[in-house]
């Protein structure tokens, strides 16, 4: 097992707005979901070439990290796993743009797996809600990063690292995470090209001067290029907001599901080889993960979940009356949304009726 990738240079957090993301960041989410697929459906294959894909992981103990002062775990057979992607400049992830000196979760999911294993909820938190975040243990130094009164969501990462959006997300939803998956967006286009492509359907045009993409209605076959095109739009679908844009990453994470499923990876070696390698090239994840044998059985109890039994919705919010780009949680359609996967329950209607994030309709746009 490797230790974990460190990204060089990450700096305490200024509350500062950044610059504008690039196209690649919007990706993080899907190479998540991207990952998740090629696990699922390699399941125990993943052993081929054992000691060349376990030497690509990377993994962080978060229990080490975060020691007793977490929720309880509950051992019913249901599993909790956040999964994030990092907005870091540093090594390879330089060609996408300059290193600003701070690394910032772009994306964040809360996948809760039933007890039974036969379906799944995924919560996306936006980027720019803003809560209360705990203190949290630097991850670069010796000094323990102060709570923050009305924090974005993202700068959990960027003050403490992993353990610190990990212990974020069990304060706001009073879950402990079994498992942790962050995504490197390098491989992306690589994962989205070794499965040859993914198939949407377009029900109205997109036309994205920001993400370069010009689709007519219909069926289409993207490639990793056009992949990140499509997570990227936002100005032309739905309410243009970046919540309508998680909608529409939704979509094609779904479609995306159906993809891995049907590449027909056990009848060639060479294309599961091809796929785990860049997986698992892509991965850092908690030390309960942190090794092809342990991510095999985990993936292995995966199988039976389809893009049908996976119900994907945003946390409740609303736009801040104070700053448009920034959302503050619902609380009460919140602490439904939490209590639902905290008793293994499918996730009511009436939690996200009244959400700014039901409202984009940018999932409409693909199927």
């Amino acid at each position: 097992m490797s230790e974990q990738k460190k990204t060089p240079g990450r700096i305490r957090g200024t509350g500062a707005r950044r610059r504008k993301p690039t196209r690649r960041q919007r990706a993080k989410a899907v190479t998540a979901w991207t990952v998740a697929g090629v696990v699922v459906v390699g399941g125990a294959g993943l052993g081929y070439a054992y000691v060349t894909l376990d030497g690509n992981l990377s993994s962080i103990d978060i229990d080490a990290k975060l020691g007793a002062d977490r929720p309880d775990d509950v051992d019913d057979g249901s599993q909790d796993i956040l999964v994030l992607g990092s907005d870091s400049r540093s090594g390879d992830n330089g060609k996408y743009g300059a290193d600003e000196g701070a690394a910032r979760s772009d994306t964040a999911m809360v996948m809760h797996v039933d007890k039974g294993h036969k379906s799944a909820s995924v919560v996306s938190i936006p980027r720019d809600t803003l809560i209360e975040r705990p203190s949290c243990a630097s991850d670069t130094t010796d000094e323990s990063v102060p709570a923050e009164h009305s924090a974005m969501f993202n700068t959990a990462y960027e003050v403490g690292g992993p353990a610190c959006a990990v212990k974020t997300v069990e304060s706001m939803s009073g879950i402990r995470m079994d498992h942790y998956v962050e995504v490197d967006f390098t491989g992306f286009e690589k994962l989205i090209d070794e499965l040859g492509g993914v198939e949407i359907t377009t029900k109205s045009a997109i036309n994205d001067a920001k993400s370069h993409l010009d689709l007519e209605p219909g069926t289409h076959t993207l490639d990793g290029e056009e992949s990140l095109g499509l997570v990227r739009t936002r100005k032309s679908v739905g309410d243009g907001s970046d919540l309508g844009r998680i909608q529409l990453q939704q979509a094609f994470v779904k479609a995306l599901m159906e993809q891995a499923k049907s590449v027909g990876v056990f009848s060639s070696p060479k294309k599961l080889f091809g796929l785990a390698d860049a997986a698992t090239n892509a991965l850092t994840t908690d030390s309960g993960l942190g090794s092809v044998k342990k991510l095999t059985g985990f993936a292995d109890g995966l199988k039976g979940l389809g893009a049908d039994n996976v119900h994907m919705v945003t946390l409740p919010v609303e736009y801040d009356p104070a700053d448009p780009n920034r959302v503050l949680p619902q609380e009460e359609a919140g602490r439904q949304v939490w209590a639902a996967l905290k008793n293994d329950r499918p996730i009511p209607a009436s939690a996200t009726e009244k959400s700014a994030g039901d409202k984009g309709e940018a999932g409409q746009v693909v199927r």
